[in-house]
């Protein structure tokens, strides 16, 4: 069976009816980035301002990410694929509903199924609990297992997944931006001793 391209996985996101959200949000927020990326962040669901624009992670927090990729990784935006769990706005930014989960996620397995990236960043609890738990790796809390990289298997093919705190979080509490930086640096720092391959991309 063909696999679906990302353009077309995005247009079935634009017309989606599978939950109650679609008719509170202002647009759809599926994702943006390199369909070649090599690094997949996901978050739990789009904000106020990320359901204004349609785009991901372009609020505070999202500036916050930003500059990250940009000053820690050393890349850009577009060279790594943005996106969440949901792709509308929980009224209130609420934590999301397990039937929204059930029904938004089959999008989001086929997103890391077209993009095939070589490592998945979970920002935030919620995206840590439900993709560790797709992909069967042990979670406990955040707090406890942010920062470690965890090679599986997926579909023939190794993919490292790492969960760290939401950039939201260090906005309340500042101290928690050094470790997020701490947790990518270590990103990096592991990708290059483990794959040469990668160590070619981030160097």
């Amino acid at each position: 069976m063909r696999e679906n391209s990302l353009a077309e996985i995005v247009q079935e996101i634009m017309n989606c009816r599978n939950c109650t959200l679609y008719a509170s949000k202002t647009n759809y927020v599926p994702g943006e980035g390199s369909e070649n990326a090599r690094v997949m962040f996901i978050g739990e669901a789009p904000g106020r301002e990320e359901d204004e624009q349609g785009r991901p992670f372009v609020g505070n927090a999202g500036k916050l990410l930003t500059a990250m990729i940009e000053n820690v990784l050393g890349l850009s935006r577009k060279d790594v694929y943005i996106t969440n769990i949901l792709k509308c706005r929980p009224p209130h930014n609420r934590d999301p509903a397990e039937n929204e989960i059930d029904a938004c996620f089959p999008f989001l397995i086929r997103q890391i199924n077209a993009i095939k990236p070589d490592v998945v960043v979970c920002l935030g609890r919620h995206s840590a609990r439900v993709i560790f738990e797709h992909f069967q790796i042990p979670f406990r809390s955040i707090t406890r297992d942010r920062g470690v990289l965890r090679e599986k298997e997926v579909d023939g093919r190794k993919m490292c997944f790492m969960a760290t705190y939401h950039p939201a979080a260090a906005l309340y509490k500042p101290p928690l931006k050094e470790i997020i930086e701490e947790d990518f640096r270590r990103l990096t720092g592991t990708i290059k001793r483990k794959n040469k391959t990668l160590f070619d991309f981030f160097s």
